[in-house]
């Protein structure tokens, strides 16, 4: 469509070298280097600026209200306890899913007075022993409840730890 009869007159754009911005591609460097840097300011700047954005109620607070109060983080109520059995042919009995008794030994003590530490505990693992000897036992993974986990190790500093299938 031609220019209206008020449009000034067309004149020819004069040709010119391009412009060039200094410093862009070390800055580009820079930033490809650091990026770490770089996406934790924009994570930053995004942060804020939903914050900013957010709804607001009467009273000036931001955000969502608390459907009550918070609750603590639930602990594990049971825990994985490896556990060294002095019989390593007691051991090789053993499956995953088994339930055990475990019983501590006293090794210096007259009369040899044993106690039961956990009963009824399954067995989680029994893994492959790394030596053939098997003269220091051999290892079974319990799943316990986190107190017997502690007993547990407690026992196996001070006894002699065997099992019995229930």
């Amino acid at each position: 469509m031609p220019p209206g009869p008020d449009a000034p007159a067309t004149r020819e754009v004069p040709h010119f070298d391009p412009v060039r911005v200094r410093g862009t591609r070390r800055r580009l460097r820079r930033l490809v280097r650091h990026r770490r840097r770089a996406v934790a300011a924009g994570l930053a700047v995004t942060a804020a600026a939903l914050v900013a954005a957010g709804p607001r109620e009467a009273d000036g607070a931001r955000g969502h209200p608390a459907p009550g109060p918070a609750r603590p983080q639930r602990v594990a109520e049971r825990v994985s306890a490896p556990v060294r059995i002095a019989d390593a042919a007691t051991v090789r009995l053993l499956r995953p899913g088994d339930r055990v008794d475990v019983i501590a030994a006293e090794e210096h003590g007259p009369g040899g007075d044993a106690e039961v530490v956990a009963r009824g505990v399954r067995v989680a693992e029994v893994p492959e022993p790394l030596d053939a000897a098997g003269e220091s036992g051999a290892l079974v993974v319990l799943s316990v409840p986190r107190p017997t986990a502690a007993r547990l190790a407690g026992a196996s500093a001070t006894a002699r730890l065997s099992v019995t299938l229930c």
